[in-house]
């Protein structure tokens, strides 16, 4: 399996996002990849900076932007996953920070939107997205079992854990991970942490440029880098052993050995 990171830099220009994704998409491919994952927020750049609010770009998901990407899936003949702005029919302030999984068909295969918000570091979130309800749902593919999660929530322990008990080999992060004191740090140790507790490849996508870190990683089931991106825009690609996670799993078999009958409370 190969799958490609597209680090990359979002503008407040919808167009402009969507015609860099297809780039990026087309160039996953002529590099052999299976899967390219796109950054959180790519739809389009919205912060207190620009004065940009998320519901002034979102759409619905049957919109412009991700029929546009299901094409460009179909197209390639490649597994998209890609962060947007998703709009709700009678909320006029917010949006869903939504993540599509878009399969080689350029089927809509799932579409989480992010459950914990962005509320620290002077951040509120929750002021301009609308928190989702969805449950943690693994992606069926021909590589295995997937998870989806969204940047923040990767301090979230227990959610790369829900994907885990439901035997998932993967998880995918994309994110916009904002610059700040340790930050980079918390990055990488939290990617590695849940690779490492899980026994599970962990692939965070991040934005580069304007308040973003850039540094996206791939880590292994026993928590190695297997690749990384700088501060610039790039393609990330690696090739996955998932035979692997059964190898590492044999020898380190922390999620089967919890005992949840101490857990509670």
């Amino acid at each position: 399996m190969r799958v490609a990171i597209a680090q990359l830099t979002t503008s407040a220009e919808k167009e402009a996002n969507l015609s860099k994704a297809r780039t990026y998409i087309a160039k996953a491919k002529s590099f052999g990849a299976d899967v390219v994952i796109l950054p959180e927020y790519f739809m389009g750049l919205a912060t207190p900076r620009n004065g940009i609010l998320p519901v002034d770009l979102a759409e619905p998901l049957d919109g412009p932007f991700v029929t546009a990407l299901r094409q460009a899936a179909a197209e390639n003949h490649i597994y998209v996953v890609c962060g947007v702005y998703e709009s709700k029919i009678g909320d006029e302030k917010r949006a869903y920070n939504t993540s599509v999984f878009i399969n080689r068909s350029g089927e809509l295969l799932h579409a989480y939107r992010k459950t914990h918000l962005y509320d620290a570091f002077n951040h509120k979130e929750s002021d301009t997205i609308i928190s989702g309800e969805n449950p943690y749902t693994i992606v069926e593919t021909e590589f295995g079992k997937i998870g989806l999660m969204v940047c923040y929530e990767l301090r979230f322990p227990e959610i790369a854990r829900q994907f885990a008990l439901q035997e998932a080999a993967i998880l995918f992060v994309p994110a916009a991970w904002v610059y700040g004191t340790l930050k980079e740090d918390h990055w990488e140790t939290l990617i590695r942490a849940r690779a490492i507790e899980n026994t599970m490849f962990v692939f965070g996508a991040n934005q580069v440029g304007n308040m973003y870190t850039g540094r996206s990683l791939i880590v292994d089931p026993m928590g190695v880098i297997v690749a990384s991106g700088g501060e610039e825009e790039t393609l990330i690609l690696a090739d996955i052993d998932v035979n692997r996670i059964e190898r590492v799993r044999e020898k380190l078999p922390s999620v089967r050995d919890r005992k949840p009958e101490f857990y509670s409370n």
